[in-house]
């Protein structure tokens, strides 16, 4: 299972104002439609406000003795023209934002499969699947809502409410005045809301990563799973993050609802104690009864703003920690990149050397021994050498330094005599092609993945590059599929068996024509025979390639040119088959053990086991 990364925010955690300043350059392009979106917003906001006016002049002009009858139905018509004028104004926000904030999230998703691409294969091995999917999913979900409709509503809440409270206090500064004070409690109350709600916030986003991370490997292990009869024990700890989630989720949601109900009770209780107030003060003659019907009709039409700062607030919290693990995973530096001035190789061959090669895994201590301490070894151009050793010895680790899939920590890699660290990577992975032991399919047809990796050719030359592809890997049982080489096999191919899924991954390999062949065992779940007619026909079919393949059978040792002989991570001897075999005791025990685990793998008849 991958570490899983993000699980707290880290110490150095960035302000609101710095998290959303990065999001600037992003935003910038769609900025005039969201100021007039904005624009739209404040204005339906300030129309809101102007309906108790009306209603004052309407109570202090209209309906005194002396105020004329007709005049209502002018008031009336005023009000019904600035509810539309309000409804219009917020149809328009809508239009001017919607599609910007879309069009933002894509592009932003875009950009972060795209940087998750470039990242090297050591950052996809500390990184949860589930953490990654959540980020350039849900977390972007979040900006999109908050961009179009939080965002903007907060501001404008802020402005109508400053607006409200300032037409409160030229009705009458002591009713304005009351319904300030509530504001005091209310900043104190936000300061601690803050800190709390986004450290809620972080954890159920991080854990509602961990729990996508759960289902994709129960759904990718079902087999297993349901070999193992572990069905249960999945279910019990899937349940256990859920329940985590779920009790992290309620805790947010109170944290949330107990902000809501100070914001709302406070300006309720200023409201009652506004009403004794303003009472008196019109009993008193100081304040005319249209004015307390406007700082009333006021207080209505702030009561919604004021009510949905404490929901704005929290999506805005919410908003900035989904930015910051977005920005988590784009500041993580692409190491294997290609250099500004690339080299290209003077003759194309596939002549194949490393130079005292030693590699270290990233998070290895500086104090542990690297996994290859010092590899000399030499690949003639169209030979097919085989690595072997025992288990454990960086055998597969040695293959993924050719194509950069890691990076060498000592040393060089040189295809033709030119280190791959100064290739243009692309151009490098054009030139070698890979095959692995644990096979990778797609969720698409037998073609396309056979052809994920093939040149540019025309469609009659590519029809025939996959025909000797699927011919020379031995994949011929493709075309008898329901729909021959257009049968879409599903997610990971688990509808194929291991063998079969072997030699499409074999024929994507070959189809890609490669100058180098590296192969990590990719025959291992095929019969001695059916390997060495594939073996046979590879050498046919790429002769020229130059060929790397990790053994972990006798049959395949023997198939090759030459061996090498890899242990404690330094390569001991290299020659034929039968060189090692006379002059290397090592050599000779790695062999015996292979053939063991072999032999051991064979099901007996009943069951049984040499």
């Amino acid at each position: 299972m991958a570490v899983q990364q993000g699980h707290s925010p880290a110490a150095g955690t960035p302000s609101l104002g710095a998290t959303f300043a990065r999001l600037l350059p992003l935003v910038k392009p769609i900025l005039p439609r969201l100021f007039f979106g904005f624009l739209c917003a404040l204005a339906a906001g300030i129309v809101a406000l102007t309906i108790p006016q009306v209603l004052a002049w309407l109570v202090n002009n209209v309906l005194n003795p002396e105020g004329q009858g007709s005049e209502v139905w002018s008031a009336v018509a005023l009000v019904g023209g600035l509810g539309a004028l309000e409804a219009l104004l917020v149809f328009l926000r809508r239009q001017f934002v919607i599609t910007p904030a879309a069009r933002l999230e894509t592009q932003m998703r875009v950009r972060f499969f795209g940087h998750l691409q470039q990242l090297p294969v050591a950052f996809h091995e500390r990184w949860g699947s589930g953490q990654l999917l959540s980020r350039s999913m849900s977390d972007l979900s979040l900006l999109r809502r908050w961009l179009a409709f939080g965002a903007m509503m907060l501001v404008v809440s802020t402005v109508t409410v400053l607006t409200g409270l300032t037409l409160m206090f030229i009705s009458s500064p002591v009713l304005g005045a009351i319904y300030l004070a509530g504001a005091i409690p209310i900043t104190i109350k936000a300061f601690h809301f803050r800190n709390n709600y986004r450290a809620a916030s972080r954890l159920s986003q991080d854990q509602a990563g961990d729990l996508a991370t759960a289902v994709e490997e129960s759904v990718h292990g079902i087999r297993v799973i349901k070999a193992f009869g572990r069905g249960r024990h999945m279910y019990d700890g899937f349940n256990f993050r859920a329940k985590a989630l779920r009790d992290t989720e309620v805790s947010k949601a109170k944290t949330l609802a107990g902000f809501i109900l100070f914001v709302v009770a406070i300006p309720e209780t200023t409201l009652g104690l506004g009403l004794a107030a303003g009472l008196w003060l019109a009993a008193q003659d100081q304040l005319s009864v249209g004015a307390l019907v406007a700082y009333f009709a006021t207080a209505t039409v702030l009561a919604g703003p004021v009510e949905n700062m404490g929901m704005l607030m929290g999506m805005t919290l919410t908003t900035k920690t989904a930015l910051d693990r977005h920005f988590e995973v784009m500041d993580t530096e692409n190491t294997i990149t290609t250099p500004e001035e690339p080299a290209s190789p003077s003759t194309q061959r596939g002549d194949l050397e490393l130079r005292n090669v030693v590699f270290r895994f990233p998070d290895t201590p500086g104090s542990a021994a690297p996994t290859l301490r010092g590899i000399n070894l030499h690949v003639r151009p169209g030979e097919t050498m085989a690595l072997v050793g025992m288990t454990g010895t960086g055998k597969s680790t040695l293959l993924q330094l050719v194509p950069r899939l890691y990076e060498a920590t000592e040393g060089q890699v040189l295809i033709d005599g030119v280190d791959v660290r100064d290739r243009d990577l692309l151009e490098l992975r054009r030139d070698v092609a890979v095959a692995f032991e644990d096979t990778i399919l797609f969720s698409a047809s037998i073609r396309d993945n056979v052809l994920l990796g093939a040149p540019a050719l025309e469609p009659g030359e590519l029809e025939t590059l996959l025909d000797s592809a699927i011919e020379t890997a031995q994949a011929g049982f493709a075309r008898q599929l329901p729909h021959g080489l257009d049968t879409v096999i599903g997610e990971e191919g688990l509808s194929l068996s291991g063998g079969q899924r072997q030699r499409i991954a074999l024929a994507r390999a070959i189809a890609a024509k490669p100058r180098v062949l590296v192969l990590d065992d990719p025959l291992s779940a095929l019969d001695v025979r059916t390997e060495e007619t594939v073996t046979e026909r590879l050498r046919a079919t790429l002769a020229g390639t130059t060929t790397l393949i990790v053994a972990h059978r006798p049959s395949t040792v023997a198939l090759a040119d030459r061996v090498a002989l890899l242990q404690d991570g330094l390569i001991h001897d290299v020659g034929t088959h039968s060189e090692l075999l006379g002059r290397n005791a090592h050599y000779r025990y790695v062999i015996a053990s292979l053939e063991d685990e072999e032999t051991n793998s064979i099901p007996r008849p009943g069951g049984m086991q040499p």
